[in-house]
């Protein structure tokens, strides 16, 4: 079945990522306006690539890059992304450092966590994060505890994880597991992915999100299925970007992957809300505006992309 675009929505998809990054790089060399596009300014959206955005760098420096070995590093992502939240890591950090495999355990994270919560969030908002009663906790922390103590103190997770061929086999062993649902799992493969522990291609798995199947259908009203649309999106995204006259700046050579194709798509339905409010969907506001964060960041990228930005 052959992919059928709506032809404006689709070259304003291309319109959004290029002004998206646009507005990153303009906020690197401190240059005003940062965009012209009202929306952009008004709201707040997630970088072009996902790696940009201050969680993933979060993550990448202050989880993954440390003295770990492979298997605590792997444990030290899917604890942190759960939370999703940099002061619940830290909050852990002040006190179970070094966080580990070894000095994880599940009566002490969940009193620190229940005090925790009593004055703050301890789940980012970004995402809903599932969590049922599986485990037969009332409350949502200890049922994830009780996963993460499940999966790498009772199956060994991370040796499972460093074994796997590809990203899809990772995907398929963290899908199986009570409160990961197929969203979170992908995102899980990716931030392990960008880790040393495993060197998975990127572009040979993904998985269509919620909010990207909203965007998708709102640019095609025919395709084969989300992920097609976002491996062909992939593909011809130089040859799109060169056709309007758009003069995409690239992190090095590294190209939009599969990863941030798919965010891209999300991002775009909330862009629609306000730009094409005629295009009904189960969304219909954006919810955050934009506030400028005045903390500046020192952005660094997986050390085996071999990338540095200037």
């Amino acid at each position: 079945m052959q992919n059928i675009k709506n032809d404006e929505l689709y070259d304003e998809f291309w319109e959004f990522a290029y002004k998206r990054q646009e507005i990153f790089y303009n906020k690197l060399i401190n240059k005003l306006p940062l965009t012209n596009d009202k929306i952009l300014m008004q709201y707040k959206f997630c970088n072009a690539y996902r790696v940009l955005d201050r969680v993933s760098q979060y993550l990448i420096k202050e989880v993954i890059c440390k003295d770990f070995s492979p298997e605590d590093t792997i444990f030290r992502i899917v604890l942190f992304k759960i939370f999703n939240l940099p002061s619940t890591w830290e909050e852990l950090e002040r006190n179970f450092a070094p966080i580990c495999i070894k000095t994880f355990d599940f009566d002490k994270f969940s009193k620190v966590l229940a005090k925790l919560k009593e004055t703050q969030p301890i789940y980012n908002n970004a995402y809903i994060s599932c969590a049922n009663k599986v485990f037969g906790f009332q409350s949502k922390h200890d049922n994830h505890l009780k996963l993460i103590e499940k999966m790498f103190i009772e199956d060994n997770l991370s040796q499972r994880i460093i074994k796997c061929k590809d990203m899809e086999e990772g995907y398929k062993i963290l899908l199986n597991y009570p409160l990961i649902g197929s969203f979170m799992a992908y995102q899980l493969a990716t931030d392990i992915n960008y880790s040393d522990a495993v060197n998975w291609s990127e572009n040979e798995f993904t998985v269509a999100g919620p909010g990207a199947q909203r965007g998708i259908k709102k640019v095609f009203s025919k395709f084969s299925s989300y992920e097609d649309v976002i491996k062909e999106c992939y593909q011809k995204q130089r040859e799109e970007f060169k056709r309007l006259n758009l003069d995409f700046k690239y992190l090095g050579t590294r190209e939009l992957q599969y990863i941030d194709i798919q965010n891209l798509f999300c991002e775009f339905d909330k862009y629609c809300r306000q730009a094409h409010p005629e295009l009904k969907s189960n969304r219909v506001r954006i919810k955050t505006k934009y506030k400028p964060n005045l903390t500046k960041i020192e952005y660094i990228l997986p050390k085996k992309w071999g990338i540095l930005l200037n």
